[in-house]
């Protein structure tokens, strides 16, 4: 593999994974899921996940990608000779890829326009009432060019980051957006926590209450971890093939774990008291961002102008982040089978989402006479992405990990050729033969039964 296609540094690919974790499932989902299952024990619960599940899930995509050196279906397929089937665990992580950027481009491009209405002051002139600000919203997501042009404006510069290459497309553009990110939470925590009856916030969410968390509730806090992490979808597979042969794969999973949940506790810190002060539920659901935050911009006279807009901002930078993952696990795929120059694999996936994530926008509006199974295309894509495609995709890869791949592969890449101690390796072995595979049969076919 050339250097091109590596990270040229430890804290490259740390910060570029991290970015692919941390998107709009921290920022947006998050907070809504935590508000809904009862705040503070939702977060225990989801806390536990991560760290003992999802992180072995990441490890076990590093691994194989580092030690195949491979993007998915090759990768499976190099390392089980025999049964080159199982290459089509690979090629259903870049289904899910395709499929879930096509619809990230949709909310994705809302995002952006928000950060236009919200900076124009747009917003503000919706005041507080809840029917304007709905009104507003529906109007938006569901006209026919509005949404659209900000959706090809926000894929032009995912596009142009993954054209710009590994290192310095990629890592370069992590290194400074990753920064920024923080810097923008820091902000808005700060600037939640001084507003008059914050604490009603902060106690919601570090406060555990855990007759309020039911089973749902508990699934919902292990579909968010997957979720967060990005794991069932072939990016952290890719991004584990960048990974730099001398650097320790634990560490730099345990890295981005702790980033990504920080930033994640960080977000409802920057929602929930700002939602208390201001006399909100923080159960508003997915419309949490779009529909109950604006009210609560509003309440805040003319501060709440740059509060809003600090916001989207915030949460059009962790859109792009995760979205440059995305489009650069279909990118590498097809540039490895074709044997083509990486910009016509992102040329050519960067029309196909667009042009499907146009489709998908234009289904809430002009096209939602176009049902499949009753549901709108926009909805329909939503329950693959949300039930079906990632828990099948991190299933898959989880027991090819724990049950195919010789063990003394795993144990030789984890400790780098004998050269690192690996003393959690037996319990690591256990998570990922048997919980974390029973975890994602559960979460699955819940999924499906509701």
């Amino acid at each position: 593999m050339s250097q091109q296609k590596s990270f040229s540094s430890n804290l490259g690919a740390i910060m570029a994974a991290v970015g692919s974790a941390v998107g709009l499932g921290n920022i947006w989902r998050f907070p809504y899921i935590c508000g809904k299952y009862g705040g503070g024990a939702f977060l225990v619960v989801y806390l536990c996940f991560v760290f003992l599940l999802g992180s072995v899930l990441m490890m076990s995509e590093f691994v194989i990608g580092r030690r195949a050196q491979h993007t998915p279906v090759k990768a499976f397929q190099a390392l089980c000779p025999k049964h080159r089937a199982w290459g089509l665990v690979g090629l259903l992580g870049i289904i899910t890829s395709f499929f879930i950027l096509s619809q990230y481009l949709v909310i994705s491009g809302w995002t952006t326009g928000y950060v236009w209405n919200a900076a124009s002051g747009a917003l503000a002139k919706l005041g507080t009432d809840p029917v304007a600000i709905s009104d507003f919203f529906n109007q938006f997501s569901t006209s026919q060019w509005t949404p659209v042009l900000f959706l090809c404006v926000f894929a032009l510069i995912v596009l142009a980051v993954i054209l710009g290459g590994v290192q310095k497309g990629i890592e370069n553009v992590s290194k400074v957006l990753m920064p920024v990110l923080v810097l923008l939470v820091l902000v808005l925590c700060v600037r939640s926590l001084t507003l008059p009856g914050a604490g009603r916030g902060v106690e919601y969410l570090f406060s555990p209450d855990f007759s309020k968390l039911t089973g749902e509730g508990v699934l919902a806090a292990l579909g968010q971890a997957l979720f967060s992490l990005s794991v069932g979808m072939g990016v952290m597979l890719v991004y584990g093939s960048y990974i730099p042969v001398n650097d320790n794969i634990f560490k730099t999973a345990m890295w981005i774990t702790v980033c990504d949940t920080l930033i994640a506790i960080m977000s409802g810190l920057a929602i929930f008291p700002a939602v208390f002060s201001c006399g909100f539920e923080p159960t508003g659901g997915p419309g949490l961002v779009f529909l109950v935050l604006p009210n609560v911009f509003n309440t805040m006279g003319t501060a709440g102008v740059v509060f809003a807009s600090l916001f989207f901002v915030l949460l059009m930078v962790a859109a792009i982040t995760s979205a440059i993952s995305l489009l650069e696990a279909l990118t590498a795929w097809f540039s490895e089978h074709t044997h083509t120059n990486r910009w016509v694999g992102a040329l050519l996936f960067f029309v196909l989402t667009t042009v499907l994530g146009i489709l998908f926008s234009l289904s809430l509006g002009s096209l939602s006479h176009i049902k499949i199974s009753g549901l709108t295309l926009f909805d329909f894509v939503d329950r693959l992405n949300s039930i079906y495609l990632p828990p099948l995709c991190a299933l898959g890869t989880i027991i090819f990990f724990g049950w195919v791949m010789p063990e003394e592969d795993i144990r030789d890449e984890m400790s780098n050729h004998g050269t690192l101690r690996i003393g959690y390796f037996r319990l690591f072995r256990f998570l990922s033969r048997y919980v974390a595979p029973l975890a994602l049969l559960v979460v699955l076919v819940s999924g499906i039964l509701s």
